[in-house]
Formats: structure tokens, C-alpha cells, sequence
């Protein structure tokens, strides 16, 4: 990559601080996301993301030193570019620094609770990516008239802090998926994942010839009822997975759009593995009674559906890094 090129051995102060800063702001909504952490299986995953987001910044350290490095002694951006991302910068740090006292007062107020959880997450992400980008050194004189010609999007990706603070971008919303959703939204995602599920499970069994008949979210099979209880819903599983494709997406691409495709397949590869584990402990149940699905048959089916899902993500990384490589290769040829 160009941009590694001759990296700088030392950032400036002002940007080590703003790191510094940064991280006391992640260490405190790390203490207040770890209640969740420990009471809530659905985000147990959760006290990976401290130690995910240290490995992906250190991974970057090189690359971020390059960026500043271009962004110090490149050009500055256009005048327009400036304003607009300094514009947003500004709101977005003053929007943070009201969510952040709000979840800090809410906090202090209440206790321990999912909106005051949210609200100093939603702070954090908005006060930390500004705080990065004004602390980017910048050039003094403007764009030549090659960048002057960059329009839309590709002028502002071409700003120096810009870039250097979109190296930040997983290292920061990672804590959004870590952060519990209000319980109002959460019954909502999982009550509609529920549903699904078990429409389709029941649709499969009519469609092979087994009877049985759908009450709500019970299954009612020859050999007695089977409940499908909200953790069936697939919503631990979903947030998991996210987590997990958006580590690697981090990780292994620099191509926006790769990024993307590994975070929509984590989903459906969760949603996709969630629906063979239900069909599974269905069929297990029909064979030999609902008690039979209880216990290690249970467990081991959730637990199989992480990992079939892990699999998969680990899988499609070689497949699209070899389609970049061939494209890469035809451009070359031709």
C-alpha cells in the first residue's frame, strides 16, 4: 500500500492526548457495558471488544503513522471539504458531549440501566471520532489542482484527517453492538425473529409431511408441546456474529465494500444457522418427546450454530481477497 510508505517514527502530542483521552472515555463505558457483559448472555461477547479494539489499532499503528505523516506534509483540502467536515465534526462532538452527560446523569440517577448504557455508548462514538480528527495535523496550503478536481465523496475521502480518523471507525462503533438496545427495541428485533422462525419451522414440517400445529411460539408436536423461547429467536447469535464479521472485516479488508459483504453475511449466516439449529431440535423433539431436547442437545446446537457460522465468515475472507487479487491482476494485464 502507498500510504505505508515512510511512516513517521513519533506522532504529535496533541493527537498521542487525544488518543489518550479517547481511550479513558472507552475504559468507562467498558466499566458500564461489563454489568451487561456478566448478567446477559446475549452480549457476553462483549469483553472481547476491549481487547479487539487494542489488537486492531496496534495492527494499524503503521498505517495511522503514514496517514498522519501524509497528512502533515501533503496539501490541505479544499476550502468547501474543510468546512464541511469540520461542520460536522463540530456538531458531532457537540451532540456526543450531550448523550454522554445524559447517560452520565442517568447514570448516577438510576443506576445501571440500558438507556443511560446507550446513551453514554451513542456519546463516546460521537465525542471520540471528532476528537481524533481535529487532533490530525494538517497542511497549510491547499489542494493542487490534480486533488482540486475530486468531487462528491472522493474529495472529502481525500482530506488527510479524514483519512486518518476513518482508521479509527471499527475501534469506535465496535462499542455500539457490545451496548445493550433499549428493552423496548430489543423485544421488538427478537420477537420479530421469533416469529420467523418459527413460521418457517412449521412450514418445513407441513412441507414433509409431519403434522403439527403452530399456537403462537408453540409447536405442538405428536409427542407434546414444544415452546420456542425468545433465546430461540436467534438474536444472541446475530449480535455474535456481527461482532464477529465486523472484527474481521476490519482486520483482513481495506475495501469498503468487502467490509459490508462480510458484516451482511455474518447476519444472514446467523439467521441461516439459527434456523437449522430450531429445525433440528424440532425434529429431535418429534422423534423422541420435547424433555429430549433439554440439556446438552440444546447447548450443543446453539453452540454449533456460532461456529458453523465463525467457519463460514473464516472461509469467505480467502474467497474474497482471491477475487480482489484476480481483478487486480486483469487490471494489470490489460
Amino acid at each position: 500500500m502507498t500510504d505505508l510508505a515512510q511512516p513517521v517514527s513519533r506522532p504529535p502530542t496533541s493527537f498521542i492526548a487525544a488518543l489518550g483521552l479517547s481511550a479513558g472515555f472507552m475504559a468507562f463505558v467498558a466499566w458500564d457495558q461489563s454489568h451487561w457483559w456478566s448478567r446477559k448472555e446475549d452480549y457476553s461477547f462483549g469483553w472481547l471488544v476491549p481487547l479487539f479494539t487494542a489488537y486492531v489499532v496496534y495492527d494499524r499503528w503503521p498505517q495511522i503513522l503514514a496517514r498522519l505523516r501524509a497528512a502533515e506534509a501533503g496539501r490541505a483540502s479544499a476550502r468547501w471539504v474543510r468546512w464541511t467536515l469540520n461542520t460536522l465534526a463540530g456538531l458531532g462532538l457537540l451532540c456526543g458531549a450531550l448523550f454522554f452527560l445524559l447517560g452520565a446523569f442517568y447514570r448516577a440517577g438510576a443506576g445501571t440501566s440500558q438507556p443511560g448504557t446507550l446513551a453514554l455508548t451513542l456519546g463516546m462514538v460521537a465525542i471520540v471520532l471528532p476528537l481524533i480528527f481535529f487532533n490530525v495535523p494538517t497542511a497549510g496550503a491547499e489542494m493542487g489542482t490534480a486533488q482540486e478536481q475530486a468531487k462528491g465523496l472522493r474529495a472529502l475521502w481525500a482530506d488527510g484527517r479524514f483519512r486518518v480518523a476513518a482508521l479509527f471507525i471499527f475501534p469506535v462503533l465496535v462499542w455500539l453492538i457490545s451496548a445493550p438496545l433499549v428493552s423496548a427495541i430489543e423485544s421488538q428485533i427478537s420477537l420479530f425473529l421469533l416469529r420467523k422462525v418459527v413460521t418457517v419451522v412449521a412450514f418445513a414440517f407441513d412441507m414433509l409431511g409431519y403434522p403439527l400445529e403452530q399456537q403462537g411460539n408453540v409447536l405442538m408436536l405428536p409427542k407434546g408441546p414444544v415452546g420456542v423461547a425468545d433465546a430461540c429467536s436467534g438474536i444472541r447469535s446475530l449480535t455474535a456474529c456481527l461482532f464477529a464479521g465486523s472484527f474481521l472485516g476490519a482486520t483482513f479488508f481495506t475495501a469498503t465494500w468487502k467490509k459490508v459483504v462480510l458484516v451482511a453475511a455474518a447476519m444472514f449466516f446467523a439467521f441461516v444457522m439459527n434456523l437449522g439449529r430450531s429445525l433440528f431440535l424440532t425434529g429431535w423433539a418429534y422423534a423422541y418427546g420435547p424433555d429430549a431436547i433439554n440439556g446438552t442437545v440444546h447447548d450443543a446446537a446453539g453452540y454449533a450454530v456460532l461456529g458453523l457460522t465463525c467457519v463460514g465468515l473464516l472461509l469467505l475472507v480467502p474467497l474474497l481477497n482471491l477475487k480482489l487479487e484476480q481483478a487486480d491482476a486483469e487490471v494489470a494485464a490489460g
